[in-house]
């Protein structure tokens, strides 16, 4: 049976290039950073060349990227910053961001009452800029932290990132984006699209998993978390993972050397997809933006199909063909999507929706291959 991954919002697989980077460091980059003997020295050296080479991709300078566990913590370190560090009273979100931000909001207003508000979105998950700007207007004589990602995971909806930089600009808020699911795949340049914070996982663009990075703007000093330590500049006590923090370097730098050609080849796969649903399937719908090629990502489809089908998961997995669900009452998850239970209606919200995201190694075999066993269990 041949396997077929359709899951690279979750996890992508690592590119070689990457592997051989982070063996290699294994085998001869083995030093603690933190030694001041020759073999630390060496580590720290790569380290240290490894976050200007970051920055450089984001035109951000090397002490603005503070290396982290993934994008959940860098989220963590972001949002508690935000409020134990530089006085942000009122932290505005929405309800459908990934739970790394709304976790921790719901955190930080019960531990420290930080005042949490959300934005409205509307029916395809759009945020209401209008509304953010009346929620700033009515906050605006506090600290504000508006936290808004910028590729929803779940449905693939875009952020009108310039845009909502600009109104927190306007209104002399802080701006954190989730950038978890866009980077290493869209440019993003932060002299041109001012944020203030952002939240980068390496195993979203073909790197290794449990590394990452938060960009802090300079000026922000960062209290840390974790302590024990003085690694990152006081910013991150731990040991640095060197050989992933050069895996992650190697992969955003393959990533964003092949962004255009990636784009062009998952945007006309993501499109032939989306068409053969629709001559295959009666009353197939889309969740959010998802089916809107210049207002989702191109990585992800999410799909609502016209009846419910518990098993659908199950059924596909057992033919070697891997997809996240999303639907309130899901196989094998206690919980439902809170994305779209926040964004479907009635009947809506109890179909099956099946999320499907690809990745540079998606072919159109495989696309075919999934129709066809769709159809199979579905008509």
């Amino acid at each position: 049976m041949n396997k077929i991954y359709l899951d690279n919002a979750a996890t992508t697989p690592i590119d070689k290039e990457v592997i051989e980077v982070m063996h290699t460091s294994m085998q001869e980059n083995f030093g603690n950073p933190s030694s001041t003997h020759q073999f630390g020295r060496t580590a720290k050296a790569s380290v240290e060349t490894a976050r200007k080479n970051i920055a450089k991709h984001f035109n951000v300078s090397a002490s603005e990227i503070i290396f982290t566990a993934g994008g959940t913590e860098a989220d963590n370190l972001i949002m508690h910053n935000a409020v134990l560090n530089l006085g942000v009273k009122t932290i505005i979100t929405s309800k459908i961001e990934h739970h790394a931000v709304l976790h921790t909001a719901d955190y930080l207003q019960k531990t420290y009452k930080t005042n949490l508000v959300y934005v409205n979105v509307d029916a395809n998950g759009d945020v209401d800029l209008n509304h953010l700007e009346q929620l700033l207007g009515v906050h605006q004589s506090e600290k504000c932290l508006v936290s808004l990602m910028y590729i929803n995971n779940e449905i693939g909806n875009l952020l009108q990132l310039d845009l909502v930089s600009e109104i927190c600009k306007n209104y002399n808020a802080l701006f954190h984006s989730d950038t978890v699911q866009a980077i290493g795949h869209y440019p993003l340049d932060l002299q041109e699209t001012p944020i203030d914070f952002m939240a980068a996982s390496a195993h979203k663009f073909h790197g290794p998993k449990g590394v990452g990075f938060a960009y802090f703007k300079k000026g922000f000093g960062i209290l840390p978390m974790l302590h024990g330590g003085d690694q990152e500049k006081g910013a991150r006590s731990s040991t640095e993972n060197v050989h992933s923090i050069l895996g992650m370097e190697k992969a955003l730098e393959v990533a964003i050397s092949n962004i255009k050609e990636d784009e062009k080849h998952l945007s006309k796969l993501k499109k032939d997809f989306i068409s053969q649903l629709k001559s295959n399937f009666k009353e197939v719908a889309f969740n959010g933006n998802s089916e809107i090629l210049d207002k989702s990502s191109y990585t992800i489809l999410s799909v609502r199909f016209a009846k419910a089908n518990e098993m659908l998961l199950f059924s596909l997995d057992l033919s070697g063909i891997a997809v996240s669900g999303g639907s309130a009452c899901q196989s094998g998850s206690s919980k439902g999507s809170h994305v779209l239970e926040e964004i479907l209606e009635g009947t809506e919200a109890d179909k099956t929706s099946v999320r499907f995201s690809f990745s540079k190694y998606t072919t159109k075999k495989e696309i075919n291959t999934t129709i066809l066993k769709l159809k199979e269990l579905l008509n």
